[in-house]
């Protein structure tokens, strides 16, 4: 699904986000008990040791001001980071491109276009962070601080493959 050259917006299966939670502890629920809307994860899907990853957004936080993008943390301007350590697998049975101009909300609708717009700008970078980041996950396992706040991806292209096969 992902290549080279078509970096694109995606949202996720709520259900593959519900199967993959036991597995992945920095992903989150896509509703929780009470919450009145659900959580949509839209982000880039991105190709790392021959499979395809999602990498969420997240919406900028307070802190984020003070935090300095690293290898697993880069600022989409003031609009979004993404937190490649928080990437994971995806079949591609449950990604579904992000159509902008079906979005009825136009400050949602031009928000999303401004993050494509940079994104599209500094792909390149997250590509080459997105599979530094998975070699340093795969060597270091959990003996560095980077590593710590990395899902476990090889784990987790294990639980891909066996939702895929279902």
């Amino acid at each position: 699904m992902a290549k080279k050259e078509d970096i694109r917006f995606y949202e996720i299966d709520s259900k593959y986000i519900d199967y993959l939670l036991p597995y992945a502890p920095h992903l989150y629920a896509n509703k929780q008990p009470g919450q009145n809307n659900e959580r949509k994860y839209i982000g880039v899907v991105l190709r790392v040791n021959d499979m395809d990853y999602f990498a969420p957004l997240s919406s900028p936080k307070k802190k984020h001001k003070y935090i300095e993008e690293g290898l697993d943390f880069i600022k989409i301007k003031n609009y979004a980071v993404i937190n490649l350590n928080n990437m994971f697998p995806v079949p591609s049975s449950v990604c579904t491109p992000v159509d902008f101009s079906k979005e009825r909300n136009t400050k949602y609708r031009d928000l999303l276009r401004a993050e494509y717009r940079f994104i599209k700008m500094i792909e390149e970078k997250i590509r080459k962070n997105a599979c530094l980041l998975y070699n340093h996950k795969k060597k270091n396992g959990t003996d560095t601080p980077l590593a710590k706040r990395c899902n476990d991806f090889v784990l987790l292209e294990q639980k891909c493959r066996e939702y895929t096969n279902r």
